[in-house]
């Protein structure tokens, strides 16, 4: 939901296009691309010939390793946890101030070995099939037996 790659994605789906959230987990301004190049066609190329369901994205997340380092491809499922973000105030070159979005991830889970989190910690790349529908369906017949009189 935060995620301006996923945001994105996300959007493409709700409008039938196929589509996959690519990132590195690396922020630096000379991050090696040369890992996630090669994973990004390899799984750009099963979308193209697989396809994907209506309404599902993929949200794939590549370590910042050597391509020798990395150990394979493991679709997980998303970590629970948050963001606590941070605003850190910077001054850019011509003296005007600004605020940089900073934080960090809180993982709820450290345990799991089934998630994203895992997978990259690990050395896998990672692939989360993402639904667009949120609905809460396992919850509906329990709401229905609520009393809503006023």
């Amino acid at each position: 939901i935060y995620s301006a790659t996923m945001g994105s994605a996300i959007e493409a789906c709700f409008y039938g296009i196929k589509a996959v959230g690519l990132s590195i987990a690396d922020f630096s301004s000379d991050a090696d691309f040369t890992a996630a190049k090669l994973y990004s066609k390899s799984i750009i190329r099963n979308v193209l010939k697989n396809g994907l369901p209506d309404g599902v994205c993929l949200n794939v997340n590549v370590p910042s390793l050597p391509l020798s380092d990395i150990k394979g491809v493991k679709i997980c499922r998303q970590t629970k946890g948050i963001w606590k973000e941070e605003f850190d105030k910077r001054v850019d070159p011509r003296g005007n101030e600004y605020y940089w979005l900073t934080g960090n991830f809180k993982n709820f889970e450290p345990g799991a070995n089934d998630t994203d989190e895992w997978a990259l910690k690990n050395k896998f790349v990672s692939i989360v099939p993402v639904q667009i529908d949120m609905t809460a369906y396992s919850v509906i017949e329990i709401l229905n037996k609520w009393n809503y009189e006023i």
